[in-house]
Formats: C-alpha cells, structure tokens, sequence
C-alpha cells in the first residue's frame, strides 16, 4: 500500500479523519503527525463579572517545530506529501490569523523563522526529487476567529463588514501589503471598537507574505509539483481582492498558466477544508496511474437540477459555482466535458449531480437511478440547504437504494467544501478501482469508503440539519451568563455538569440517529434488501485491466458507531467528532442488479 504524509490544516473532522479515511478508500496508507502536534481548539477560559462574560483565552495552536520534525523523519518511507503551509508555518487555520503585533519585515526575509519552516519543502523536493509534494495553503480569510484569544462574535462581525468594503485596485506587491485600510478615495477607513484593525493588518501582510513565498519560492523556484490556494471566508469585493488577482497574474506570469489558473502547478478558487479531500484525490491518481496526461485524467460532467450553477455566488465565497466546481475537477486530477453548464454525463467517466433546487429532486433522482443502471459513476453535491443537506432532497436520496452506489456525496458548510469533499472522495475511490484487481486491498478499501458515504450522511443531515438544533436549544436554555451564546464554546459557556449532559445526549441521539439512517433504502442495513456499494471494477474477458463502467458489488451489512465517539471536538456544536464503521459483504452479482 502506497504511503502518504499529510499534514492537515488543522484537526477538525473535515481536515483529518475525513482525509484518513478517504485515503484508506483509495488504497492509501495516510501517515499524520501525532495528535497533539496538530492540536488546535478555542479558548479554553472564561473571565466572568456576575452573569457576564468579559473575556476569554486559552487557545491551542499546533506545534511547527514538531510537524516539521515529523515530515522529515517520514520522507523515506513516503510515496508522496500533501502539506499544508497554515500548519507547518503557523500551527493551523486559526494560528495563521491571529493578530499579530508586526507584518514581518521587508520579503523575502520577511520572517527567517517563519522562511526556514517553509524551506523545508524545498529541501524535501531537493532530497526526493521523485516523489509528489502537493501543498495546501489559504489567503487569510476576512474576519477575525471567534472564541480565539479574547475574541468576541462582536469582533468577527466588525471585521467581516470592514473588511468587505472596497479597496483600491492595486496590482503592485508592495502597494497591496499598504493598502489594506484604504478606500477607493485613499482615504483610511473608520477605527474599530471589538478589535485592533492594524494588528489584523499586520497579520493579513504576513500571511500574503508566505503566499508569496509558497508560490515562487516553493512552486517556481524550487520545483514543488503543486499548490491549491484556498480562500477561506471570501467575498465579491474587499480586502482579499487583490490579492487574489496578484496570485492569479502571477500563476500565469511564473507558471505558464491562463486566466489566474494551472491545473498542472497552481489552482486558487474559495474553499478550505475540502481542499485536503481535493489534494488527496490527486495525490490517488499520481501513485496509481503515474504522472498524469490529457488522455488519462477521467472526465467528469456535471449535471444542475435547479439553477445554473453560473448564477450562484455562496455569501462567503467570490467566484459562482460553476467556476468553482471546475477549478476543483482540475485540483482533484479530472477534466471538465459538457456544454459549459449541463454535460450530459453519456460520454464522461463520472457524472456530478449538482442540487440546486428543491424541485427538482424527482428529476434527479430518476437520472442517479438511470446512471446506476447504467453503470455510470456517480457523485452527489447538495447546495439547496446552506451549511448542511437540504430536508427536501435528503430523504428522497434516502429513499432510493441507487443512492448506496454512490462515488462520493457532501452538503457540508460552504460550496466549496461540498465541492472539494464530494469530488475528492469520488475521484480519488475512482483512480484506486480503475487500477486495483487484487481481492484484499479492495475489501479493506471499501468498508472505509462505505464508512465515509455513510458518514456523510450521518453528519450532514442527521447531525447538522436534524440533531443540532436540540444541542443548542439545550446548551443555551442552560447557559448561568445573560450575554453569550453558549453552543459556540459549550466547553467555558456551560457548567462542566452541563457540559457533561451535553455530551451524553450527543452521544444517546446520534446512536438514535445511526440506526435511522442505516434502516433507509439508501443504505438497507438489517433488512431484506440491503442496498449495495461499488466493490471493484470488473476485468471483462479480453480486457487487461478493470473497465470502470463493469460493475461488482459488495452489500451493506452492518454499522456500528462507537459509544464514546461523538464529541464536541472544538466545544462548539457546529463540529462533532463522527466515525461510523461499515461493513460490506461480498454478494452475488445478481443481489445487486
């Protein structure tokens, strides 16, 4: 089994376990650093005036110094590196927009400390010249981080309306790091009240710096094979701006890329947490089928059943769907095939099924049905719900056992991260069975990846839109302070008793919740018609290798979620801990038809 080293953006679900166990379903072995290496959480203490909460602190950033050791003690034994620069560089996500007291000095020697944690990719590619090193790195997003050394939703939400306001443009490097405060006028925007604007600005300053650095130093320079930039909490206009066309000028400028994007060294589009799912897709097709070509890279169509996908902007992303979800094919090894809008899927490896409108849900189901019929692969992204699956088209899906043959399926928080977590689970499942032939690595690779499409489910409905409401209806009716909202750190706004209750009740429901789910046609679990996963690709008579539109069949057999598995891993309800475990059993190919 080939062997990768991934360095997360931080530990959340979506980053580490979920990428885990997408790699187990593509016959990957993913090797991560110790936990408390990557460990991040919110403040962990509350400072309290009668029934008020002042303040806070308390937070945990990872440790660089430690995730760089690690890489370079498994660089021998690594097929290949997914890294990502938030985490070697800054500890995460969080650590890398904490506000700082300086914006680095004049680049490239902006921060030695910081430019010697980077130089260690450089150093790796100059060591292992053959192995693929994908980085993962993210335009600092637009609002401070909640709960994160003292800082407040006050905060987050008077950063996110400054910040949204217009810039001028400004094309120069130099200029763009000074102007972060001006208005189109050149005057300085208003001072601010829950959070230090210039210290926010020195933070923006260094984390553009390393942008800089990863591209030309990293990708052009010392020959990095590729970089996914993520731009995490975005908008149509604001302080992001030009800092996104200066990246995309400067992927076609030292790249060789077109229109600010290079499928082959360098992709920026909005998203964040599924850009590990994205990178591991194409990490998958590097290990199984080599360094890729036009003609080798799957095709994929996409299908809308609502609105066009040209005509939907997320609130927190800049760029439409549609452009979205093609800058995503090209992170996660695909090619795009269609019309521009609608391909029709008749002539593409796999077809991506985009909801976008709740009445269309019938026709899109008759069309999953009909690819599955077909033997087309098949992939799934609701947006008809926001930040969780839609309580329209979630039970319909539910109710068709097609939905069972799944190659991958998220409505989890923004397009983006539906995009990047769907397709890199299809894809990368998709590179493992167009290769795979041998019987133990394909059980082995498909339990995880019913575990995953099962999980997917279990999170993004039966967690995010069906059982969070009562774990905030609860930390909140128990709160002891009049001027919080205690499921965004249920850990400091509650009692620890409470907490504990809390956490139980998580626990109780969501074992309540995982028979439901496993009882729907979708997946058949203890009844007399289980629905049925993709095990393998066949290997027709007089063909050498596995025809992907030659389907076997493994059925769903059972499911258990540990007692103690769901948790509230960063204290808030917006994130839990979720690990199913499914078995599949091998049945007659007639069980199946």
């Amino acid at each position: 089994m080939k062997k990768v080293v991934y360095v997360p953006l931080d530990d959340r679900p979506a980053n580490l376990d979920d990428v885990i166990v997408q790699g187990r379903a593509a016959g990957l072995e993913v090797l991560t650093p110790d936990p408390a290496l990557v460990r991040n959480r919110m403040d962990d203490t509350a400072q309290v005036e009668g029934t008020e909460v002042v303040g806070t602190s308390g937070a945990t950033y990872g440790n660089p110094e430690g995730v760089r050791q690690f890489v370079l003690d498994h660089a021998g034994q690594a097929d290949g590196f997914i890294l990502s620069i938030d985490m070697l560089a800054y500890g995460g996500l969080i650590g890398s927009r904490r506000l700082r007291e300086e914006g680095g000095g004049s680049y490239p020697n902006y921060d030695p400390a910081t430019t010697l944690l980077l130089d260690t990719i450089a150093t790796l590619k100059q060591n292992h010249p053959d192995k693929p090193i994908f980085l993962l790195d993210t335009v600092m997003r637009l609002a401070t981080t909640t709960m994160a050394e003292g800082l407040s939703i006050e905060a987050y939400n008077e950063s996110r309306a400054l910040m949204m306001k217009p810039r001028p443009p400004q094309s120069d490097f130099d200029e763009i790091t000074a102007g972060y405060d001006k208005k189109p006028d050149g005057t300085l925007y208003e001072d601010t009240v829950h959070f230090d604007k210039q210290k926010y600005y020195n933070a923006r300053q260094h984390k553009f710096k390393t942008n800089r650095y990863v591209l030309e130093a990293l990708v052009r320079d010392a020959g990095v094979d590729f970089a996914a930039f993520g731009v995490d909490d975005a908008s149509t206009q604001g302080v992001q701006a030009n800092e996104i066309d200066w990246i995309e000028a400067r992927i076609d400028e030292w790249l060789g890329g077109s229109g600010g994007q290079n499928p082959d060294r360098a992709i920026i589009l909005p998203d964040a947490d599924g850009l590990g799912h994205a990178l591991m897709a194409r990490m998958a097709a590097r290990l199984h089928d080599g360094e890729q070509t036009p003609s080798t890279k799957p095709s994929v169509a996409v299908r809308y059943f609502g609105r066009d996908g040209s005509t939907i902007v997320n609130p927190y992303e800049y760029m439409d769907v549609h452009t979205n979800i093609l800058r995503h094919v090209d992170i996660s090894g695909g090619t795009y095939v269609g019309d521009g809008r609608a391909g029709e899927g008749s002539d593409s490896d796999l077809e991506l099924i985009a909801l976008t409108g709740e009445d269309q849900i019938g026709s899109a189901i008759a069309k999953i049905e009909s690819n599955r019929t077909a033997n087309v692969p098949t992939l799934v992204v609701d947006f008809t719900r926001g930040g969780s699956a839609g309580t329209v088209v979630t039970p319909q899906l539910l109710n068709s056992p097609a939905t069972g043959s799944l190659l991958g399926y998220s409505g989890w928080n923004t397009a983006g991260n539906k995009i990047g977590m769907a397709l890199g689970m299809a894809l990368s499942r998709f590179f493992f069975l167009r290769r795979e032939k041998q019987e133990r690595p394909l059980g082995i690779s498909l339990d995880a990846h019913g575990s995953l499409l099962f999980k997917r489910f279990l999170k993004d409905y039966s967690y995010k839109t069906l059982e969070i409401g009562n774990i905030r209806t609860e930390s909140r009716a128990r709160t002891p302070y009049t001027n919080v909202t205690a499921d965004q750190n249920m850990k400091i706004f509650n009692t620890p008793a409470d907490y504990d209750y809390l956490t139980q009740l998580l626990r109780t429901n969501m074992q309540t919740r995982t028979q439901e789910l496993a009882a729907m046609p979708a997946f058949g679990i203890g009844g007399s018609t289980p629905a049925c996963a993709i095990r393998r690709f066949g290997v027709p008579q007089g063909e050498t290798g596995p025809n992907p539109r030659d389907w076997r069949f493994a059925q769903y057999a059972a499911v258990v979620l540990p007692q103690d598995d769901p948790d509230f891993i960063w204290w808030r309800a917006f994130e839990i801990t979720l690990n199913p475990q499914v078995d599949l059993e091998r049945t007659s190919q007639g069980a199946c038809e």
